[in-house]
């Protein structure tokens, strides 16, 4: 603290210094520029001795000596060039109160004065500012800024004025017309979104930084394939709402696969979700998964009065834990460790926690190893959700939501087919439960979770290719972690028995195109320096998912995003019947579930697999 101050003491005297040097060397050279000397006022010591201090006082009123000049801004120049002028005034009233007649001579004087006061003043600006721009003639890497509002601006400033960073911004690209043609802290607007290829091109730029904190998802979509396909590696600077202070390259990040996916994040009420849990013990079962541990987040940050974790794997359950507990140390949580394929563990879990609310997520669903292991699908999916479910009402939950799948729609898969049958089981529990209100959720692949197709491109990517995509035409359903448990969690709250939510997620997204996107904002050419191999459709496995089967129409909700399904009628007798007779066929692995799942689910069918022509690292 002590050099701290030692510090500031010698600054402050050193601009004091130069401010007095400023009066002196102002007066020598009006001496020297003159025919005839500047006359000398009367009491000449006096007069010297009020000049030499006017700079010292009025910067001090002005309040610049608390103003370091290497970050001053636009404000801070103008109260200098107020107190310069300031400066200047007050010397010619002195002057002419000495009786000074020589006007030629005191007008070169005030001059000179105020070129030297703001030489002493911005020199150390101006002198940091070569050195940068000297270094970064040297060895910089061109930047190009998109977007040339506040956020773009603050980052070339950021740039600019960075002696430990090697990136300098050549140009900005805006789609505002009247920002064409000019310069954004000397940096010039050369166009709108459509010349970005040309700009890379025209100023051999290296990096992107997309610097658009606001803008919509349809034209972070396309600004980001442009960008993407330059090759270049792109950053972006996050939404507003995570931005929080001043924007900064420190918050850039990876353009991620996110913002192609084009639709606007999905809204759901805060409030009704933390009404809802707020207060209550709330059980979720595959608490360990990726939709199960985001669902743990969100739900702690609700205060619920209870979090009960409860998963077999007990690896991702200590790492949720040891989060929760970190993140939110006032929480009540308690994690437990067991299947839900354990009738009695699962009854014995209800009598202890006595949950009030449930979020069932744990359940197999990989597609192609659960066509190859269909009675393990069939015992965990099934019979787990049976075994949750009755456990719900006879244990008095208030609420209880099943995580669905769009497979669950005309399903091509065991996987599928079997989160079908936990839809009817839903439905089934609905209509005869006596204490709990029951609802599922369905939507599409979740963007990031364990086994989804993005983190698998990576790592393909990083290994060099092949990227390896079933079918050309393949298209799927999107959305992101944190968007599928909001819409649980606010399914929840809309639950009164046997719906089925469906998001509203946008237009679905081709694979290829997605492989396609990731290869470039990877830096690679796709075909060329990343191969793509077609390996054709996995067992079980369709071109496209579908959300809504055609027999259960559509209802809205007060969320325009989020709509459901009118449940479809069953013979519940046969059912029931039927899952008895799928219990006791699943005990033997030889025994082939399909016919059986076929009559509990008659849309289930199964395509014609394809003969996969991949290379062997595919």
């Amino acid at each position: 603290m002590k050099k701290i101050h030692t510090r500031r003491l010698w600054k402050l005297l050193l601009f004091l210094l130069a401010d007095m040097l400023s009066v002196g060397v102002a007066l020598l050279l009006t001496h020297a520029l003159t025919v005839r000397v500047l006359p000398l006022p009367e009491r000449y010591s006096l007069w010297v001795l009020i000049s030499a201090a006017l700079p010292f006082v009025v910067y001090a009123l002005f309040g610049l000596y608390n103003t370091p000049v290497y970050t001053a801004g636009f404000f801070e120049m103008v109260r200098s060039l107020g107190a310069i002028c300031s400066i200047a005034v007050l010397e010619v009233l002195l002057l002419l109160l000495g009786r000074c007649n020589h006007w030629i001579s005191m007008l070169l004087y005030v001059f000179l004065l105020f070129g030297a006061l703001l030489l002493s003043r911005f020199s150390g600006r101006l002198l940091r500012v070569a050195r940068l721009c000297f270094a970064a003639k040297k060895r910089y890497i061109p930047v190009m800024i998109v977007g040339g509002g506040d956020a773009g601006t603050m980052i070339i400033k950021e740039l600019k004025k960075s002696e430990k960073v090697n990136f300098y911004p050549v140009c900005v690209i805006d789609d505002d017309p009247a920002k064409l043609h000019t310069r954004i802290e000397g940096v010039p607007v050369v166009g709108n979104r459509h010349k970005i290829g040309w700009a890379v091109t025209r100023y051999s730029v290296k990096r992107i930084y997309i610097t658009m904190p606001a803008v919509s998802g349809k034209d972070m979509k396309e600004i980001s394939g442009l960008c993407a396909a330059t090759g270049c590696k792109v950053q972006v600077l996050p939404g507003i709402v995570q931005i929080l202070d001043t924007p900064s390259t420190r918050q850039l990040r990876e353009v991620d696969i996110h913002d192609l996916l084009g639709r606007e994040p999905m809204v759901v009420s805060s409030e009704e979700v933390r009404t809802l849990i707020r207060g209550r013990r709330v059980l979720v079962t595959g608490g360990g998964g990726s939709i199960g541990s985001e669902l743990c987040r969100q739900i702690a940050m609700r205060e619920p009065a209870e979090l009960v974790i409860f998963d077999i794997y007990e690896n991702n359950a200590y790492d949720i834990e040891m989060e929760l507990r970190h993140d939110y140390p006032q929480l009540c949580l308690r994690v437990l460790i067991g299947s839900v394929r354990d009738e009695k563990r699962v009854n014995d879990l209800f009598a202890t926690t006595r949950p009030q609310l449930v979020f069932h997520a744990a359940a197999h669903k990989h597609v192609p190893l659960m066509e190859n292991s269909p009675n393990e699908a069939v015992k965990n999916n099934v019979f787990g959700t049976w075994n949750v479910a009755r456990a719900a009402d006879a244990y008095g939950v208030d609420r209880f939501v099943l995580i669905s799948t769009d497979k669950a729609v005309n399903p091509t898969n065991i996987m599928g087919s079997t989160k079908r049958i936990c839809e009817m089981i839903v439905q089934y529990m609905s209509r005869h439960a006596k204490h709990t209100e029951y609802a599922a959720v369905r939507f599409g692949n979740v963007l990031g979770s364990n086994g989804s197709v993005i983190p698998l491109f990576k790592k393909q990517i990083q290994r060099g290719g092949p990227v390896c995509v079933t079918h050309k035409d393949i298209i799927r359903y999107f959305m992101t972690i944190p968007e599928a448990v909001a819409l649980v969690l606010q399914a929840g709250t809309y639950a009164r028995g046997g719906e089925i939510f469906i998001l509203d997620m946008g237009e679905p997204v081709k694979i290829l195109t997605l492989a396609e996107n990731l290869i470039r904002l990877s830096g690679y050419k796709p075909y060329d320096e990343i191969p793509i191999a077609f390996t054709g459709l996995r067992p079980g496995e369709k071109l496209y998912e579908e959300l809504l089967m055609a027999e259960e129409g559509m209802k809205s909700t007060a969320n325009h995003r989020i709509h459901i399904g009118r449940p479809i009628e069953f013979d519940e007798e046969e059912f029931l019947r039927t899952l008895d007779r799928l219990k006791e066929q699943m005990q033997d692995d030889k025994n082939d579930l399909r016919p059986l799942i076929r009559v509990l689910v008659p849309t289930f069918h199964t395509p014609e697999p394809e003969q996969p022509s991949a290379p062997e690292d595919c």
